[in-house]
């Protein structure tokens, strides 16, 4: 009961779009989950979503969500801080922040798996409210979010302070929308600092991909940036 109060404050806010709850990642989820405030909360969370085939999470407001290490051997090159999201699974916060911790190894934020990359997975992640910090997939792709074959939807998400080889920011060979987003201060060692698109179709709506190094768009030919 808790969850579903804290859910119905945030949509009475304007917080979270009603449509993201509404139109969450699976008719066979149960009632929204409130997440404590910590890394192995969001973890198990995460974990328990996969398992269940989707499921939403509801971020503690204002809460910093540290990783300390990786929880997943992740793939295209790199590790991730957290369980590489394999079934429909939504998050909502509150100037909630998903970070990794400063003392950390190198390790991205996300990795959404689809079929491509997973046969058996059907990885959709939908995050609202939420800041998206820190990544480091070092040779590898996406810092903060490496999308592969899935599908990623951001509202109200900022995604900032990661590296990568391509897309600093954001990775994608799947679908990919932004709405009302901001992807920025993000660094690729090759192409694509704030967003690189291998392939699939990015939206931006009213979003900003702006200050990233060496550039904010990078996309594989013939596919056009994004940006």
């Amino acid at each position: 009961m808790r969850a579903l109060h804290v859910l119905r404050t945030l949509v009475a806010a304007g917080v979270v779009p009603l449509a993201l709850v509404c139109a969450g990642p699976d008719a066979r989820a149960a009632s929204p989950v409130l997440v404590a405030c910590g890394e192995s909360a969001l973890v198990d969370a995460i974990n328990t979503a996969n398992a269940s085939g989707g499921g939403s999470l509801i971020l503690a407001p204002l809460c910093t969500y540290a990783l300390t290490s990786a929880h997943s051997p992740g793939g295209a090159g790199q590790a991730a801080g957290l369980p590489n999201i394999t079934t429909p699974i939504s998050m909502a916060g509150l100037g909630t922040q998903i970070t990794r911790a400063s003392s950390a190894p190198a390790f991205r934020i996300f990795e959404v798996d689809g079929p491509s990359q997973v046969p058996s997975a059907n990885g959709q992640l939908s995050i609202a409210s939420v800041t998206i910090s820190g990544g480091d997939a070092g040779l590898g792709v996406g810092g903060g979010i490496a999308n592969l074959g899935g599908t990623v939807a951001l509202t109200g998400t900022t995604v900032r302070d990661s590296k990568g080889s391509y897309g600093g920011g954001i990775y994608t060979d799947g679908a990919l929308t932004l709405t009302g987003s901001s992807v920025t201060a993000n660094t690729a060692g090759v192409n694509g600092g704030g967003i690189f698109t291998n392939a699939g179709a990015v939206t931006l709506i009213g979003s900003v991909v702006v200050g990233n190094t060496p550039s904010n768009c990078g996309a594989l030919p013939p596919v056009a940036p994004a940006c």
